[in-house]
């Protein structure tokens, strides 16, 4: 698979952890991975969203299941292309048994564009009298 993102991300999202993977691939060649656990309070997940941005991330991948996705979505939409991927895709692939591991798939779903970034259903339009 070819890199098409130099830094990217991949995200495994939990009730009260987020296990979050950089990838960046310097001009030169060398290839830096890393790798932090994170809470799902508000004041974690910007916390995350700036270390994401400090190493120069751009697309972040995460499963789109479950209503836990919805406020670290809503978070990151704003400064990175957030990719939600279908977790039937990710769940398919074989020796995946850890969040660690799961968050490390995700990244490079972001990094060769294998995942198929759905749409977020559009805010509904409310009426004031």
């Amino acid at each position: 698979m070819e890199n098409v993102f130099a830094c990217c991300a991949g995200l495994d999202i939990h009730q009260k952890s987020v296990e979050a993977c950089v990838r960046r691939l310097e001009p030169a060649g060398p290839l830096h991975q890393q790798t932090r656990h994170w809470g799902t309070m508000t004041r974690d997940l910007r916390a995350m969203a700036d270390w994401m941005a400090a190493q120069g991330v751009t697309h972040v991948a995460m499963e789109s299941t479950g209503v836990y996705r919805k406020p670290i979505y809503n978070i990151l939409e704003s400064r990175f292309t957030v990719l939600l991927v279908n977790a039937q895709h990710l769940k398919q692939v074989p020796g995946r048994k850890s969040d660690v591991r799961d968050c490390q798939w995700n990244r490079p779903t972001a990094a060769t564009r294998t995942a198929e970034g759905q749409l977020r259903p559009a805010a509904r339009a409310t009426r004031v009298a």
